[in-house]
């Protein structure tokens, strides 16, 4: 991930999100019309409505945002002051599979060195209130996938979660922690030791303000990016119900898929997982089930599609996504990749020098390999 952030970018994003009427979903539709969030707070009415259809509410709306700038800057400033990054939809850095769902959180917190992008990710989730086999499962699996080179995600809950997330840590690998409340907050007692060393070793992440603190409806959302980060999620002990089994949900959603551990009959931590492998999940005895699942996945994610096969840098994906196979305008091609245009050229560069894309007259690129054009 680019460990750089544009402050201007981050404020205004934080301002129209914080617009009445404009959730993710709104965001992502206005920022994908306009190229980035200041080019929509800065639209006319007319262009607002005619590029989105935008109602004389919205409208209104999006005007009254702009009284939000002070607590936006006072965010960012926030933000840099406790080494916690901002990252934007739409912009450099953002997460590469977070763009692939229908609501991306519009704006990420994260503080730590790990890249998300730069390999496979797994999710391993389940009971607060987890057995000690299944603690010490989950505590093994997270441990044994990052051995295998694979990212750790979960929610830094008490129980199942944490188990992972120390799995992962103890064998020196990488592990992500997405919080239900903002990253100023430090947590207590015994995720207080677990949150530092993930800062230090993995990433902690979080689409809420600093200075949210933890709610029960935060947490629906908070799964919906557990899941979407990564490629798979492994359910290790639920309760019918539980927030472990709506992250499962939405992995089916977003189309991850879905593993659960088998447990002892009749115990309450069992039935959720239970009733997942009965409606088709992958069942999970060891981590070699979850890497043989995975495995082909895991080696599209390193590659692109690309005739050349050679290897994608992470951090390059969004703009390499945003080329097509007949030559366009390097603007086209940078507001849809959500790149500036000094940050278009060096990338573009790159790309050129990696054979991966060509360039054009009339400073047209495409992808290497595509129809040449007129």
């Amino acid at each position: 991930m680019d460990r750089t952030w544009n402050e201007d970018r981050a404020v205004e994003a934080l301002v129209l999100r914080s617009a009445q009427g404009v959730g993710d979903r709104a965001f992502r539709l206005l920022v994908d019309a306009f190229g980035d969030a200041g080019a929509v707070l800065a639209a006319k009415p007319s262009a607002l409505a005619e590029r989105c259809a935008a109602t004389p509410r919205l409208i209104e709306s999006l005007a009254r945002a702009r009284r939000h700038r002070a607590w936006a800057e006072a965010q960012v400033a926030w933000a840099r002051r406790i080494g916690v990054g901002v990252w934007v939809y739409g912009a450099p850095g953002y997460p590469t599979r977070l763009r692939q769902i229908p609501n991306p959180p519009s704006v990420l917190f994260a503080a730590g060195p790990l890249d998300p992008d730069e390999r496979p990710a797994v999710a391993v989730v389940g009971s607060r209130r987890a057995s000690g086999h299944g603690l010490r499962f989950a505590h093994r699996l997270g441990r044994e996938l990052a051995e295998a080179g694979v990212i750790v995600v979960s929610g830094m809950a008490r129980g199942i979660d944490s188990a992972a997330h120390w799995g992962a840590l103890e064998a020196g690998g990488a592990t992500v922690a997405v919080f239900g409340w903002g990253l100023d907050h430090v947590p207590r007692g015994w995720a207080r030791d677990l949150a530092a060393r993930i800062r230090q070793q993995g990433m902690c992440i979080s689409e809420f303000p600093l200075g949210v603190e933890a709610r029960p409806a935060h947490f629906p959302r908070r799964n919906r990016v557990i899941s979407a980060l990564s490629l798979g999620v492994v359910v290790v002990e639920a309760a019918p119900g539980s927030g472990s089994l709506i992250t499962a949900s939405l992995a089916l959603e977003q189309g991850r898929e879905v593993f659960a551990v088998p447990g002892i009959p009749g115990m309450p931590n069992t039935r959720g997982t239970h009733e997942l492998i009965r409606q088709g999940a992958r069942l999970v005895e060891g981590v070699d089930d979850v890497l043989a699942e995975l495995g082909p996945v895991f080696a599209r994610e390193r590659l692109p599609p690309d005739p050349a096969g050679t290897t994608l840098p992470a951090r390059l994906r969004p703009l390499w996504e945003a080329l097509g196979p007949e030559p366009e305008h390097v603007d086209v091609i940078l507001a849809r990749a959500g790149w500036s245009a000094s940050e278009g050229a060096a990338g573009l560069m790159e790309l050129e020098l990696a054979g991966l894309a060509e360039e054009w007259p009339g400073r047209r690129y495409c992808r290497a390999g595509g129809r040449k054009g007129p």
